[in-house]
């Protein structure tokens, strides 16, 4: 049966052959480390059964997600990249790929003890369907790791300040006017306060928070070694997350506790 036409859309510039989102990570040392600094100091004295990395690529953090969990899953929408993929892990045949969306898992209910979704987010305009999919897989006791591109980072804050703008609580579609038509999947940032309403209205709920990738600038990685940038993020992720400072921000999210559930 062909791929509804919404799932299509989500996975159709993963599945160009013109997007090689492998090569896209090179010159990102910083981010991916960025990154899991951020897993790491999230799942600290943590251990899972089974894991998947929802929407993970080409498996960029799966291998890294195995000092966490038993079993780890690549869960994602494009078959080009899970094929990438197959290169990627070659030499870790254990990690699972399944061809799946987010807003449709292929899992069984509560079967799922740590899900992550990092550069997801940025698709999803309204994530509503895919927030329930994850509390529906999720187990009673897991944990979601979520990213999300943030709008309120420091430096639109302050454009906002000057211009006696508020923050728009809706997510901001940062593409182009030209690319902003129905052929191209969204790209958008979102505000983490409406990600943190809409994550209760599906019963989860934030525990932790993170800002991520503080120092990103292409000048400033020209000039500054990656070594001395990765321990000042990794200073400032906690630091700066009331802020939400950085252009990216991580939630550390389980299921909402209720009056039945503390019985």
């Amino acid at each position: 049966m062909p791929a509804p036409k919404s799932a299509k859309k989500k996975s159709d510039q993963y599945n160009d052959p013109k997007h090689n989102y492998l090569k896209y990570w090179d010159g990102r040392d910083y981010e991916n480390q960025a990154e899991r600094i951020a897993i790491k100091r999230l799942l600290k004295g943590k251990h899972f059964k089974n894991a998947a990395d929802i929407g993970g690529g080409f498996g960029r953090l799966c291998i890294f997600l195995e000092n966490y969990a038993d079993k780890v899953t690549l869960a994602e929408p494009s078959q080009q990249q899970l094929d990438i993929a197959k290169e990627f892990l070659k030499d870790h045949p254990e990690i699972d790929k399944k061809l799946t969306q987010a807003d449709d898992l292929k899992f069984k209910d509560n079967s799922l003890d740590l899900i992550t979704m990092i550069r997801v987010m940025h698709h999803l305009p309204d994530p509503s369907q895919e927030f329930k999919e994850i509390k529906r897989v999720l187990s009673k006791d897991g944990y979601l790791i979520l990213e999300l591109a943030n709008y309120s980072h420091a430096r639109n804050r302050i454009k906002h300040i000057l211009k006696a703008q508020k923050l728009p609580e809706k997510p901001v579609d940062i593409r182009s006017k030209k690319n902003q038509n129905k052929k191209e999947i969204p790209f958008v940032n979102h505000n983490p306060k409406t990600v943190i309403r809409q994550l209760a209205h599906a019963g989860l709920k934030v525990e932790k928070v993170l800002s991520v990738s503080n120092l990103r600038s292409p000048g400033l990685k020209k000039i500054v070694p990656i070594g001395a940038m990765l321990k000042v993020e990794s200073f400032l992720q906690a630091k700066l997350a009331k802020t939400y400072f950085g252009p990216s921000v991580f939630f550390l999210v389980k299921h909402a506790r209720t009056e039945h559930s503390d019985k």
